[in-house]
């Protein structure tokens, strides 16, 4: 889980770049990917396709309760405005839901 403050210290190096959209998916898909598989690796869960926003979502802690993310778009998020979209923030806010 350290190893996601070292992404988000990547993914603030890109806000200092003007990145076309195709290259910000394919940065959010990656980075999203990583930030999915830790989140499972620790706390499992299955992966659902969401149409509507054509990426997936990763779902923690089923029958019990259920904690969706959305990797994606954080990253997006944190690659368009900065720091105010924080990854070891949001994956804080997580782990405290599960």
């Amino acid at each position: 889980m350290q190893s996601l403050q070292k992404l988000d210290e990547l993914l603030e190096e890109l806000c200092e770049y003007q990145i076309d959209d195709d290259t910000l998916d394919s940065v959010s898909s990656m980075a999203g990917c990583y930030i999915f598989e830790v989140a499972r690796r620790n706390y499992g869960g299955r992966y659902i396709w969401v149409q509507e926003r054509d990426q997936p979502v990763l779902v923690t802690g089923e029958p019990e309760y259920s904690i969706s993310i959305f990797a994606f778009d954080k990253v997006r998020g944190r690659i368009r405005n900065g720091k105010e979209d924080d990854i070891p923030y949001y994956f804080d806010g997580y782990i405290e839901a599960v």
